[in-house]
């Protein structure tokens, strides 16, 4: 027998699916006792955004981060969010165009050097290679790909963890992909956000889980999980 709301559940169950699948890998960010997560999404549309200039410089094709040897990570000192990857150094592939006239090397080095800038200065991952490979060479420019705006799926402050969250700089807003925006059990809390990509990932994140451990009865620990980041206005 179905039920008048059975239709309505089975498509907010498939939303939510398809948003945590959206989200891609949960990285680390920093190292095992930053208790920090990122989005691979989030994080693949700073890279993108970082190495997408003007000019007829390579283009950066498919993007995959990925733990760089999973068997030798380390475990996180916080508990992770589900399916989190550990915090170890990590591996950027990716593929990518370049113009017919200029040297190869000379172009995967350029793209190479900013994925790594853009990951550590505006992020705060912790990556040990970046492997290029070219699959197309191009006569002409090409147009440059505008990175589509985050998704965030904002969730109001709710509790003293909640607004401690919201209360610090570089939060743009607590978020819900894997349920609530709070998160929590015994002596633990975990929060989901988004930030702005005008703060360092990483150190938005620390901040947080400096705020949320004071604010909140028993001084708990506090994993972190940004699954967008924000260009603000």
């Amino acid at each position: 027998m179905t039920t008048a709301d059975g239709p309505d559940r089975a498509e907010g169950w498939t939303a939510a699916v398809r948003q945590r699948l959206g989200l891609g890998r949960l990285l680390p960010l920093g190292g095992p006792a930053d208790g920090a997560w990122i989005s691979e999404r989030a994080a693949a549309g700073v890279l993108r955004d970082a190495t997408g200039g003007p000019g007829p410089g390579p283009v950066l094709g498919d993007l995959r981060i990925s733990v760089a040897d999973p068997d030798r990570a380390p475990e996180a000192v916080v508990e992770p969010p589900p399916s989190a990857l550990p915090p170890g150094p990590l591996r950027i592939e990716a593929t990518m165009s370049a113009m017919s006239d200029q040297p190869l090397p000379a172009a995967a080095e350029t793209l190479r050097s900013a994925l790594l800038t853009a990951a550590a200065h505006r992020l705060g991952l912790v990556v040990a290679e970046a492997d290029l490979r070219v699959t197309e060479l191009l006569d002409e420019p090409p147009e440059r790909q505008v990175t589509a705006p985050a998704d965030v799926h904002p969730a109001r402050p709710q509790g003293a963890a909640g607004t401690a969250a919201a209360g610090v700089p570089g939060v743009v807003a607590l978020t819900r992909v894997l349920g609530s925006a709070v998160h929590t059990g015994p002596g633990r809390v975990r929060i989901e956000l988004a930030t702005d990509a005008g703060h360092r990932a990483l150190d938005v994140a620390r901040a947080v889980r400096g705020a949320v451990a004071e604010a909140v009865e028993g001084h708990p620990s506090v994993a972190v999980l940004i699954t967008a980041v924000v260009e603000q206005d």
